[in-house]
């Protein structure tokens, strides 16, 4: 992956500016402070729902279990999240296995569809760099090119390879750091030479993004495998027949601060929360937020429901 431009790099730093400017006390022993700095976890969500309600799930789950947490809610894309991870000011992130490794690695590893593999691997880039990953769930949300079932047909869609013979005419939506990422626009142009006549700027995998395709605004999108809209819309999902996305499990990142003042019962009740994630489920707990429901109330009857932690 392209390490991140000029702009990405200054906003980064301005939210690790800010979230410094109101973050955690001062550590007792006169250290910096920021989220390392008090006995709190907090866990951070990137720009888009499905990671509200994932960081709601791991985090009541650990205030259940008696910790004390923190939420820093819609911090941004990975650009900003994980730097804040990084410095300490966020300690906690649920994250997504390949696209994790690819950005971390600065596309030096490149992810494949085996979780156990690119764990393993993602495990050896986080060596020395204080962060741990703890246990992939079974859960994943990869990447989705989904058009309407009229386009479909209209183009003999079926396969993503299939959009070669069409793709200079049609408009392409997808989140604004899309054409960068390498299992957006540029993993398209790299391992299914697709040139698109434009790309409209969005959000991730989000309303903007759904309505701009209902609507007839652009062509093609990039949706999330868990959308539920995919199924209810009957919208057609391009098969990856050249396999340019990777095993996404949903994977907690963690400070090895907390790992070691906390020890194994941490551990092991995130382990426990991941180990009964599925895909379905966070397609359904997706559905009740696009219905309105708020993000914490799903989180927590999920919880109830699953008896954890």
């Amino acid at each position: 992956m392209r390490a991140p431009g000029r702009a990405a790099l200054l906003a980064s730093a301005g939210v690790i500016l800010a979230l410094a400017g109101c973050g955690s006390k001062p550590a007792a022993d006169g250290g910096d402070g920021g989220a390392l700095g008090d006995q709190a976890i907090t866990v951070a969500s990137f720009d888009f729902p499905e990671s509200d309600v994932l960081a709601e799930i791991y985090g009541q789950a650990l205030m259940i279990g008696g910790y004390d947490v923190r939420f820093k809610h819609r911090l941004g894309p990975r650009e900003f999240v994980q730097p804040a991870l990084a410095e300490g000011l966020v300690e906690f992130v649920p994250e997504y296995l390949g696209t994790a490794l690819e950005f971390l690695s600065l596309g030096d590893r490149h992810p494949t569809a085996d979780s156990e593999a690119v764990h393993a691997a993602l495990g050896r880039v986080l060596d020395g760099n204080r962060i741990v990953a703890l246990t992939p769930a079974p859960a994943q949300d990869a990447n989705a090119l989904v058009v309407t079932s009229q386009a479909a047909a209209r183009y003999d869609l079926h396969k993503i390879s299939d959009l070669k013979k069409v793709a200079h005419s049609l408009t392409f939506g997808g989140p604004p750091e899309c054409p960068t990422r390498p299992f957006c626009l540029e993993g398209l142009g790299r391992v299914y030479a697709l040139k698109f006549a434009h790309f409209l700027p969005l959000d991730a995998g989000g309303p903007l993004t759904h309505q701009a395709l209902v609507g007839g605004h652009i062509d093609l999108a990039l949706l999330f495998s868990t959308d539920p809209s995919i199924a209810t819309d009957g919208l057609v999902v391009l098969a990856d027949d050249r396999g340019l996305q990777p095993a996404e499990n949903v994977t907690p990142l963690i400070r090895t601060e907390v790992v070691e003042r906390y020890g194994v019962r941490l551990v092991r009740l995130v382990n426990a929360v991941s180990a009964s994630l599925t895909t379905d489920q966070l397609r359904a707990l997706n559905r009740r937020v696009a219905d309105g429901e708020n993000p914490a109330a799903v989180a927590n009857q999920w919880l109830t429901t699953h008896g954890l932690p």
